[in-house]
């Protein structure tokens, strides 16, 4: 049993744990850098659904401001995945 749960965490519950700790410590620093909360990258994705879809492609415009955004979940993410595929 304990085999399997490591298999599924990619290490022991506690260096998990602590790994997670750690990543969550870092994303919500770079979210506090820039300012984010949250609910402002939901807010931010779904304003930006509704703009393109009133405004056209012009809402595309701000693709620097989107890219940011969609970095500070998606560098997390990239780092969180590499942190679990380098125990295998």
């Amino acid at each position: 049993m304990a085999d399997g749960i490591n298999r599924f965490l990619g290490d022991t519950p506690g260096r998990t744990l602590v790994k997670l700790i750690v990543v969550s410590l870092i994303v919500g620093f770079v979210m506090a850098v820039f300012g984010l909360e949250p609910m402002d990258l939901i807010n931010g994705i779904r304003y930006f659904i509704i703009d393109l879809w009133h405004t056209g492609f012009d809402a595309l415009g701000r693709v620097g401001q989107y890219f940011l955004i969609g970095a500070t979940v998606v560098i997390p993410a990239f780092i969180l995945l590499r942190l679990f595929a380098s125990r295998n």
